[in-house]
């Protein structure tokens, strides 16, 4: 008997359950399969989802991670979930190695005056000027955001092969937009990024300047002293109120490369550099990144399945009770007259229980003599029948379950496909192939029930499983042995 995929799987715990992005990303995922390739056979997870008490968004979330699981859609996020950290780490580390090595280089091997102003545009020039467009990035669309961010998503994207997986960030991407994250996610990837080159940078300088020997100067050929005087001072202004030291104005004259400095104003120019990355360069990216990251986080507690995209309008009538789909009065149109439906079954739940598929009427339904205490499920030959016993079913599994097909017919996907799904409502499935009723159309049922064993055994019905004897299957469903 082939197994049920997600018996034991509870989609949503309840209503007031929490929805992660992972619930939804599988939801819009799902949504894209089904706008690019068609709907998904689903009429399973559907009759699940319908018997949640659970408002639309959550039923619309517990079918896309059922049909997620069956389509094995999920180890797609999965794995590209990793393969988006691991390129993330590679950044960092080469953010790491990137600060480090312009730190290096902006203070030389130490045989030269470091210059002052080459050292701060090195270390601090494109990063304010990143930093300045990711603020006038607020007056842009949203769309038009660039950095380090895209350029992680960039790469991920790379990564993915198939229809399937490309559609895995596509999804992502929607997601975030809708519930506008996606600017800030890729403000706090940028942050980040940028803030672990810097204090790359600045260990960096710690360490070289406490282990060598560096001398400062200001050389310039179009500032006159007093101006370099008053932009130093300037620079230095905010550092200086946070507790670094500033030169003072005679060390900076004194700072043109013609005299020699004492060990003390070398201390003072190194205690600036410093103080102006850490205040102009680690502080605003550490402040931003914490914003991006709030903000993002935020958003996404407020992600919400909107019913009326597309791909999800049409669940409403299918995912929702008749109950809860009452609409406005109106006169009633033909092709929508209500009809009387036959009954509920009840008390298949636990029991034995028999039933054919489109069973031709020249064979004698139901079998004589069937013992008591088995439950008659029909003759399934229509959509509405078929639903009726799936949804019994559903309820709880027969204890014993016996499928009466034609062997006559040829099997076709979707019988096979009926039996799987009735097995996966009973404890135990067997089915009983009966043959022609006459001894002309022998020849041509014997040529057929091989067929139907055949399929059969590679649905993954045991070879016990499938029955032609007229009695024993009667005496299993009704014992359990036979």
């Amino acid at each position: 008997m082939p197994p049920s995929p997600s018996r034991d799987f509870d989609p949503l715990p309840g209503p007031a359950a929490p929805r992660p992005l992972r619930a939804h990303w599988l939801a819009e995922l799902i949504r894209l399969r089904e706008t690019h390739w068609g709907p998904l056979e689903d009429a399973d997870a559907v009759r699940r989802v319908r018997q949640l008490d659970a408002d639309l968004p959550s039923r619309i979330l517990a079918r896309a991670d059922l049909l997620a699981q069956r389509e094995n859609l999920t180890p797609m996020v999965d794995a590209w979930r990793r393969s988006a950290r691991g390129i993330l780490a590679v950044l960092f580390a080469l953010a790491l190695i990137s600060g480090i090595g312009v730190a290096l280089g902006a203070l030389g091997d130490g045989s030269r005056p470091v210059n002052v102003l080459w050292a701060l545009g090195a270390l601090l020039g494109l990063h304010a000027l990143t930093f300045l467009l990711w603020l006038a990035s607020f007056l842009l669309r949203p769309s038009a955001v660039s950095g380090l961010g895209r350029l992680w998503l960039w790469a991920t994207r790379k990564l993915s092969r198939g229809p399937d997986s490309a559609l895995v960030p596509q999804a992502f991407l929607n997601l975030l937009a809708r519930a506008g994250a996606l600017r800030w996610l890729f403000g706090a990837v940028s942050h980040l990024l940028w803030l672990t080159a810097l204090c790359a940078a600045l260990a960096a300088l710690l360490t070289v300047l406490s282990t060598a020997s560096y001398r400062f100067i200001w050389a310039t050929t179009l500032l006159a002293p007093d101006t370099f005087v008053g932009l130093t001072q300037a620079i230095g202004w905010l550092p200086a109120h946070l507790g670094f030291p500033m030169p003072d104005a005679a060390v900076i004259r004194a700072s043109d490369g013609a005299q020699t400095l004492t060990a003390d104003a070398q201390v003072q120019w190194s205690l600036w550099l410093i103080g102006v990355l850490v205040v102009y360069g680690i502080l605003p990216r550490l402040l931003a990144g914490a914003l991006c990251v709030v903000a993002t986080l935020r958003a996404l507690r407020h992600l919400r399945i909107d019913p009326s995209l597309a791909g999800f309008a049409p669940l409403r009538d299918r995912l929702e009770p008749p109950a809860q789909s009452i609409g406005i009065d109106r006169p009633v149109d033909p092709l929508h007259e209500p009809r009387v439906r036959a009954p509920s079954l009840a008390g298949l739940a636990g029991q034995p229980v028999l039933l054919g598929l489109e069973l031709p009427a020249d064979l004698a339904w139901p079998p004589a003599e069937v013992p008591a205490g088995i439950q008659m499920a029909g003759n399934l030959d229509t959509r509405e029948e078929r639903n009726r016993v799936l949804d019994a079913l559903a309820q709880a599994a027969a204890s014993r379950l016996l499928i009466v097909c034609d062997a006559r017919q040829t099997p076709d996907r979707g019988t096979l496909s009926l039996i799987a799904e009735l097995s996966a409502h009973a404890q135990a499935t067997r089915v009983w192939l009966i043959t022609a009723p006459s001894p002309d159309e022998a020849a041509g049922a014997d040529t057929r029930a091989a067929l139907w064993r055949e399929r059969l055994l590679a649905l993954g019905l045991a070879t016990d499983a499938i029955l032609l004897s007229p009695a024993s299957p009667l005496a299993w469903l009704e014992s359990g042995h036979g």
